[in-house]
């Protein structure tokens, strides 16, 4: 029996504010009690002390929307996140050019749309850098791809290549494909484009892992499993295989992907493989009772999908309100019968239209099938009209929010906000307005869209704004939350979402003890000073699996990093 006491500090139990002068017992991976300090002692004389010395004790944060074996993958490849303007881009696939030589293919991603003229990065970069390579890669936002002449040439795509339905290619003057391919253009590539191997989707997996563990995740919601995507194998074998050799630490719950050109018929085949994943994760830390559904795309190419149209660059409407992946109608027999089937639905609704679309569908559900536990949630949620606000708590729809890009940046100033109409920007990301509607709030990252630093996601949802940006907050005063709040969407929230509440996303006897300890406190700090907050250490199941100043962590629950360790 390995007992563990965390005493020293504030405790932020997953709601409301921290409580303080209290302790944390922990014994076998379980939160035995939470009681006064000075009684604490007495209660478990033979366990070991955490001496938090003043920093906060949370329960460990949840990704309620990550694409978490996607990112680790990316990481491996040419990886262009840290670019901060097209040269370093560029730069960055000439250096991983010239170490792989032998690559037939340069695929990765993460180029921001900001930092190319009209967010649309061309061929002839990529042909100057890596000469007669076939190059592919998606946009930091992962709903664009640029890709080199070489690839387009072996794609077979010219000037007589239409756009498809679902998306749109960039062309030059004579209508030849200019690099850049928006949505579902970049699906033309998809047979040609090489599969990555099973063995680097699982090293992805796994370097993720220990990623998002750094920053405090303990659990989390992939938003894409049971289909491949830009080259990338579907996940679920990877996290099946992590699950069957024990190196799976975190607990995932899987988004089946709902394939926009099938049918109901799908239901059926998500069923079964919820009950296959069941059998062979009893404990639940692998689940896939939830389905994902692309309702539309993004507003900076102009392929979410609004109420209203976009203008052009004159400020003149344009007939272009986005895209909706699947009609209204049909969404709206597809989200009933998963809601049928006992599934949680999770979509991608960024627009306006297809929020009201989206909501539309869970009222159709509702009304169908009475109310059941499906928690279904909305991700994205960057323009909501304000008629619709109210109906998330009216359906007990959850609004999952990605909090660190509710700010004013290049991508959003340059490439969106320009081309809505009057007054939209006060409608970006309204947080403010969904929890005075009573809306219940999760917190995910989209990793690797942007980072997936939840307390970087946190600064922003409290103050709209990144740390010393020259910008006022986005959406006005009336869209900030209070820490409190922001706080408890990515514990007890997405705890709720991700149907982990009844062990994990709250620090409380019986609980699971997926803790973090975030130094300093930040309920200590001014909310302009959020930023300053770290994650000290991450515990899982009681066990210390990351301290940010231990050179080493041992996999024996007893052993705990010195700086944090007290004799009791």
């Amino acid at each position: 029996m390995t007992e563990i006491v965390f005493a020293g500090g504030p405790i932020f139990t997953g709601t409301g504010a921290p409580v303080r002068g209290q302790g944390v017992w922990v014994r076998d991976g379980r939160i035995v009690a939470i009681a006064p300090e000075a009684d604490i002692a007495d209660l478990a004389p033979d366990a070991t002390r955490v001496d938090l010395r003043g920093a906060l004790l949370a329960p460990g944060f949840q990704d309620a929307h990550i694409h978490a074996v996607g990112g680790g993958v990316e990481l491996l490849q040419c990886n262009l996140t840290e670019a901060e303007s097209a040269a370093e881009a560029v730069d960055l696939v000439r250096a991983y050019a010239a170490a792989h030589p032998d690559e037939l293919w340069i695929v990765g991603g993460g180029w921001s749309m900001d930092h190319f003229p009209g967010g649309a990065p061309v061929r002839a970069l990529l042909d100057e850098a890596a000469p007669g390579r076939a190059v592919l890669l998606l946009s930091r936002d992962h709903h664009s791809t640029w890709a080199s002449t070489a690839a387009i040439d072996l794609a077979g795509l010219d000037q007589t290549t239409p756009d498809p339905a679902d998306g749109r290619i960039e062309r030059e003057p004579d209508g030849f494909p200019a690099g850049t391919f928006h949505e579902g253009a970049g699906d033309l590539f998809e047979g040609i484009r090489p599969a990555t191997d099973a063995d680097l989707v699982y090293r992805g997996l796994l370097r993720a892992q220990d990623e998002l563990v750094a920053l405090g995740i303990t659990g989390w919601q992939d938003a894409m499993v049971g289909t491949a995507t830009a080259g990338i194998s579907d996940p679920l074998p990877a996290y099946e295989r992590a699950l069957s050799e024990g190196t799976l630490r975190v607990h995932v719950t899987g988004a089946q992907w709902w394939h926009r050109s099938g049918g109901q018929e799908q239901v059926a085949h998500m069923s079964a493989e919820r009950e296959r994943i069941a059998a062979l994760s009893p404990d639940g830390r692998l689940s896939v009772g939830t389905t994902k559904i692309m309702v539309d795309g993004v507003a900076e190419n102009q392929t979410a999908a609004m109420l209203t149209p976009y203008r052009d660059a004159h400020g003149h409407d344009t007939d272009n309100t986005g895209l909706s992946f699947i009609d209204a109608e049909r969404l709206r027999d597809y989200v009933t019968a998963l809601d049928a089937a006992g599934f949680q639905v999770h979509m991608h609704a960024l627009g306006d239209r297809a929020v009201r679309e989206g909501l539309d569908a869970l009222a159709a559900a509702r009304e169908r099938n009475g109310v059941t536990d499906g928690r279904h949630h909305l991700a994205h949620l960057q323009i909501i009209a304000e008629a619709d606000v109210p109906r998330f708590a009216g359906l007990d729809a959850v609004a999952n929010i990605q909090a660190l890009w509710a700010t004013h940046e290049d991508q959003l100033d340059q490439l969106t906000l320009p081309f809505l109409q009057d007054g939209q920007d006060l409608r970006q990301y309204p947080f403010g307005d969904l929890v005075r509607a009573g809306a219940r709030l999760a917190a995910g990252s989209d990793w690797p869209v942007s980072s997936a630093d939840p307390l970087a996601a946190i600064h922003i949802a409290v103050n709209r704004a990144y740390p010393e940006s020259p910008h006022p907050p986005l959406g006005g005063e009336q869209q900030r939350i209070d820490l409190a709040t922001a706080l408890a969407a990515y514990t007890s929230g997405s705890a709720w979402v991700n149907h982990r509440d009844h062990d994990t996303g709250s620090i409380r006897a019986g609980y699971r003890a997926d803790l973090v300890v975030i130094d300093p406190d930040p309920f200590t700090l001014a909310a302009s000073d959020l930023h300053q907050a770290r994650v000290a250490s991450t515990w899982i199941d009681g066990v210390c699996v990351h301290a940010r100043d231990a050179a080493t962590l041992s996999s024996d629950t007893s052993a705990v990093p010195d700086h944090l360790r007290e004799s009791s």
